[in-house]
This record gives C-alpha cells, sequence and structure tokens, in this order.
C-alpha cells in the first residue's frame, strides 16, 4: 500500500494489491479522478445511484458529460430496497437496451446497498465489466465499497447471491458526509470499530480519546478513522480476496466479524435496522459467546461495550426472539452445512474460528445482550 499523510488536505492514496491492484482515495474535490479510472477505450457509462442522490448523481452525469463520455443514470430504490433480484434485472436490461458493451463502465453512489448492487451488476454484466465506487456514507467507504464483494438478497436471507468483483477504483470523498445525518455516520463507524477489534487496536483508542469528535463529518479524527479501517480491509483483502473455505488460517473471513448474530438481526427485523447497529449487537453476542467458550476475557468483552457504547451504538437486543435469530443464523452464507461457525477473539487484534459451539452456549450469549 502507498499511504498519504491527508494532513494537509491532500488525497491519500492506498492500494488494494489483489488480483487487478487499484487505488482507494480519501480527501475531498475527487471528482476529477473518475473518468481515468473509468480506462481509455470506454464510452458509455450507467451512474447507478439512489433517489436520494439524484443531485450527486446529476453532478457526476454532468461532468463525466464534459469528458466526452455517454453517461445515463440509473435510479435504483434506497438502502436494502435495492438490492433484490428485480433491481438487478431491470438495471441489466437498461444496459442491454442501451448498448453497453464489455469495455463500458458502472458507477456506483451511495451506501453500501447502492454499491453492492453496482458492484454485483458489473460482475454480471457480460461477465464482468469495469466498476468505478463513490461510497457517501462511512459504510461505504471503510467496508462495502471496498474489497470486491458483491450481492444481492433473497427471501431467506442477505448477500446470498453474488461475485467477487473488483472495482477499478475508489472514490471517498470526505465531503460526502457532511450532509449524512449522524445517526448514520455513526452507525457506520461499527464496521472500523470491527476493524479495529480484529486488526488495528489504535482505531479504539483514537474513538475513546473523543467518541464525539469521532463522529464529526469535517473531524480529522474521523479520517484517520477511516483510513485506518481501509487499509485494515486493504491488507486483508490483498490476502484473501476470495475468502478461501477451509483455509488453514482464519483470512478474509475476519472480516465477518460480528456478521452471523448481526446479519440475523437485520433479517429478524426485516432490515429495519441500520447495518452497522445490526453489527454492533452482532459483535457484543460473539465476544460474550467467545468469553463463554473460554477464548476472550472479561476486560476484552467490556472493551466492546465501551467503544460501541461511547459512539452511541446499540449493544442489547430484544428478548424472547431467540428461535426467530437461530433460524436466521443457519441460513447464513458463512454457515458449512448444518455447523454454525462465529469469527471470535482471542484477544483483541487476534481474530480466530469458533466452529459448532454447544447450544447451550449460544443461548447464554444471547441472554448476556438480551438483558
Amino acid at each position: 500500500m502507498n499511504p498519504g499523510s491527508g494532513e494537509d488536505g491532500s488525497t491519500t492514496r492506498i492500494q488494494v494489491s489483489a488480483e487487478q491492484p487499484y487505488d482507494v482515495l480519501v480527501g475531498t474535490g475527487l471528482l476529477g479522478e473518475l473518468a481515468p479510472m473509468l480506462g481509455e477505450r470506454c464510452a458509455k457509462v450507467a451512474v447507478v445511484a439512489p433517489r436520494a442522490l439524484d443531485l450527486t448523481a446529476e453532478g457526476v452525469r454532468a461532468d463525466l458529460t464534459q469528458q466526452g463520455l455517454e453517461p445515463i443514470i440509473l435510479e435504483i430504490p434506497d438502502a436494502e430496497n435495492a438490492k433484490t433480484p428485480e433491481v438487478a434485472a431491470f438495471c441489466w436490461d437498461v444496459l442491454g437496451r442501451s448498448g453497453f458493451t464489455r469495455t463500458d463502465a458502472i458507477v456506483g453512489i451511495g451506501g453500501g446497498a447502492a454499491t453492492d448492487l453496482a458492484g454485483f451488476v458489473a460482475g454480471t454484466w457480460l461477465r464482468g465489466v469495469r466498476l468505478v465506487n463513490i461510497p457517501t456514507t462511512v459504510l461505504g467507504m471503510v467496508d462495502a465499497a471496498v474489497g470486491g464483494k458483491t450481492g444481492i438478497n433473497t427471501s431467506t436471507g442477505k448477500n446470498l447471491v453474488g461475485v467477487f468483483h473488483e472495482p477499478a477504483g475508489v472514490l471517498c470523498d470526505l465531503a460526502a458526509l457532511e450532509t449524512l445525518p449522524r445517526h448514520e455516520l455513526v452507525a457506520g463507524l461499527a464496521e472500523a470499530v470491527k476493524c479495529g477489534l480484529i486488526r488495528d487496536p489504535a482505531i479504539l483508542e483514537i474513538v475513546l480519546q473523543d467518541p464525539d469528535d469521532a463522529a464529526r463529518w469535517d473531524s480529522p479524527r474521523l479520517r484517520e478513522i477511516i483510513e485506518r479501517a481501509i487499509r485494515v480491509k486493504a491488507d486483508v483483502v490483498t490476502a484473501d480476496l476470495r475468502e478461501r473455505v477451509g483455509a488453514a488460517t482464519l483470512g478474509r473471513e475476519a472480516l465477518n466479524y460480528g456478521h452471523t448474530f448481526g446479519h440475523a438481526i437485520e433479517r429478524v427485523e426485516d432490515y429495519r435496522w441500520r447495518h452497522g447497529a445490526a453489527i454492533s449487537v452482532g459483535m457484543v453476542y460473539v465476544a460474550e459467546l467467545a468469553r463463554l467458550a473460554g477464548r476472550l476475557d472479561d476486560e476484552g468483552v467490556a472493551l466492546h461495550r465501551e467503544v460501541l457504547g461511547a459512539l452511541g451504538l446499540p449493544t442489547t437486543y430484544a428478548p424472547g426472539r431467540w428461535d426467530a435469530l437461530l433460524a436466521a443464523m443457519r441460513v447464513d452464507k458463512k454457515a458449512r452445512a448444518d455447523l454454525l461457525r462465529f469469527v471470535v477473539l482471542d484477544g483483541v487484534g487476534h481474530p480466530g474460528l469458533l466452529e459448532g459451539p454447544d447450544p447451550a452456549l449460544l443461548v447464554s450469549a444471547y441472554e448476556e445482550v438480551s438483558a
């Protein structure tokens, strides 16, 4: 990787050295970097964005037009409503009617759901066309837009249909966070905290030094958190792009920390919970599970609650819903046959796997987060 300082308002460039290396740029005023990422032979560009970001999409369209390209805007629903087979089919239909070829490109603008959908469409159209992501949320910047995982939801679970399709570049323009509601910004920080727990504890220290400042869109503290989280994601993805099944060591799967229980909450709540809020509870749940299994000490569990609670993220969930949560976890894409698998910590910064835990431990951990 080649990180820049960013301390003087400059652009930080973080390279993801996966199968097809690409740069993640963090800064402001990055729109001028878009056209070169689309490739010299690109003629048509599909700008995929939710209706809530129509002004942003229009600005991108105008800039691309000035660059001599032929952009069209594909308006998609907001949030998880975009990640459906029907919306993907709509995008494919538009691409087909517009004559998109293998040398054309897709730009995904928005939060994690929008870039997941745009990436899935890019990865499946003509077996893969060029993609550039422009995340507009903290969640998108530190997680969804980086790494090449794409996916849509089905009626039985989240991200069960997807492909690995790396972007040609990612533009994280911090100015997009200015209008982001605070609760959305804070929810996105859950994924950054996850990166601190599994790999870079300095993120946790930065949050605890001043939690309020860490949640300010123009704070140097927030920028450092975002950049550190992106570097964690870049390092993990570089080493293990496709999440090797049966690998001897824990690679990309470490990024699923808190997600098994968190995705179950999202499913049970019919996606009314924000992803970051659900993952926050999911991390506390799996910390309690690790403690009960003798893998994590009391201090490690307490640190989860302290950091997440300091940001105002939830650390508990409603009682009486265990059966529905367990059913949702059993169809989670991380399960193997009927074996539940959890990423746990053997200490902060040291992730590992817990496979097939005693059902009694699962229930006890749920009681700890629903007390």
